[in-house]
């Protein structure tokens, strides 16, 4: 200790406040550590540069769903599988090119099918209802890019999922809602899967449900008549971070078990919008049952249990929020999760709802600084949707951010999972039926 320090200790002992002086010390040194507060974040800014309409040349009826395989860039929209309602589809193909741009540049003509798994038939174990592509994890251990697994949204309905009493799976035809179609048809049931790949995307397996609601939580008459669905999960996005995937996706069900005669339109909307769960990418093999929603503490919840919305994605009762079963609609959803390299954060697309048969015409951008998902409440933490663009009189669905052609895309190879400071802003026309870009975004720190 040097000499400075021993005068400085005698003379404090001689002075009158040196004991109070000296609790004072020890109540500071005896208070447990808390957490560290954290760092205001400003969401970026952004603005959206008007260019030529990008028409996209087939059919897209959810997220892109996207990887580079070797210096391949291949893209996989479209639906397959039974549909009583709409009827059996093939139209999940895919479309290669050098980058992003061509890829979505080819003709329909230059897509190629690849082979999926059939149906099984009603009452036995397999892959029911339909299924939509909307994400591409790609497996970081495969040095060739081959080994790939796709999340799908899969529909369902009492016909081709009937209720199984010994399994809990299915659903019961009674008092079911009507769904999107003008004619009188059953509402479907969403739930989001697992398929794998190990050659690129030309032959795909079904590994398993990764999370679903069941038929306790479905909404039904009288109260259900929104025209959109009886209840689920679906129109999810997942992006990989250390060694779980994350899944965001809607939440249509209702936050418990449906009664009629206790049914609460407040209680409906609390457990509703955009969600999370997670899952071990050593799962992804074997995903049924291994999943974990949030549950408003951590990732708890049951994959077939009740987990919380992201509040901050929450549309407030007072701002016009409301339940997903009502014909007025008020809920964001179709969320599109991308990493950008150039901001050092997440960023959010999503859709939102203002009426019967998923009517909006708008458009929210929200923002997320933690790159670490599974730490504390990060995968919790995203800004308040900010309005990216309006299209009145329209339906707007799926928007995305996708790369281009750019030297900067191709040799960092990027995806809508994972971009930079510009991006081709993609959505669909419902009402026109269309899938387009007419804007580019660029972000500024």
């Amino acid at each position: 200790m040097s000499a400075f320090v021993l005068l400085f200790f005698k003379r404090m002992t001689n002075n009158i406040f040196y004991p109070l002086l000296l609790i004072a010390l020890l109540a500071v040194s005896c208070q447990p550590a808390g957490k560290p507060a954290k760092a205001t974040f400003n969401p970026p800014r952004f603005q959206l540069i008007q260019t030529d309409t990008f028409r996209f040349n087939n059919f897209v009826d959810c997220n892109m769903a996207e990887a580079w395989v070797g210096d391949t860039f291949r893209i996989f929209p479209g639906k397959y599988g039974e549909d009583p309602v709409w009827g059996f589809s093939n139209e999940l193909k895919f479309s290669s090119g050098r980058h992003a741009d061509e890829a979505f540049s080819n003709p329909a003509s230059a897509y190629i099918a690849p082979r999926l798994p059939k149906n099984a038939p009603v009452g036995q174990p397999g892959l029911h209802g339909a299924v939509w592509f909307e994400t591409v994890y790609q497996d970081a251990k495969d040095a060739s890019g081959r080994t790939l697994y796709a999340v799908y949204h899969n529909e369902n309905y009492p016909e081709t999922l009937p209720y199984d009493p010994t399994t809990g799976e299915g659903y019961i035809d009674k008092d079911w809602p009507l769904g999107l179609t003008e004619r009188i048809t059953p509402a479907a049931v969403c739930r989001i899967g697992i398929m794998k790949s190990i050659d690129g995307g030309w032959n795909w397996e079904n590994k398993g449900l990764f999370i679903e609601d069941k038929q306790p939580r479905m909404i039904l008459k009288p109260h259900n008549t929104s025209k959109t669905f009886a209840g689920g999960v679906g129109d999810p996005s997942a992006v990989a971070v250390g060694d779980y995937l994350y899944l965001f996706y809607g939440e249509y069900g209702y936050p418990g078990t449906y009664d009629a005669a206790t049914y609460n339109p407040d209680t409906e909307w609390s457990g509703q919008c955009i969600s999370v769960a997670r899952i071990a990418l050593g799962d992804l093999d074997n995903p049924q049952g291994k999943a974990k929603r949030w549950d408003g503490e951590g990732f708890n919840a049951p994959w077939d249990s009740v987990g919380k919305p992201i509040a901050s994605l929450q549309i407030p009762r007072a701002q016009g929020g409301g339940p997903a079963s009502s014909p007025s609609g008020g809920f964001h959803w179709g969320p599109s999760v991308s990493w950008n390299t150039y901001l050092n954060c997440w960023v959010m697309l999503m859709g939102k709802v203002v009426g019967q048969s998923w009517v909006g015409s708008s458009v929210y951008i929200s923002f997320n600084p933690h790159q670490d998902l599974g730490t504390g409440n990060n995968s919790q933490d995203w800004t308040t949707p900010q309005l990216l663009f309006d299209k009145p009189g329209h339906t707007i669905w799926y928007p995305s951010l996708q790369p281009m052609n750019t030297p900067e895309d191709i040799a960092n190879k990027h995806t809508c999972l994972r971009l930079g400071k510009r991006a081709r802003l993609f959505f669909k026309y419902s009402d026109l039926g269309k899938y387009c870009s007419e804007y580019v975004i660029e972000f500024e720190k």
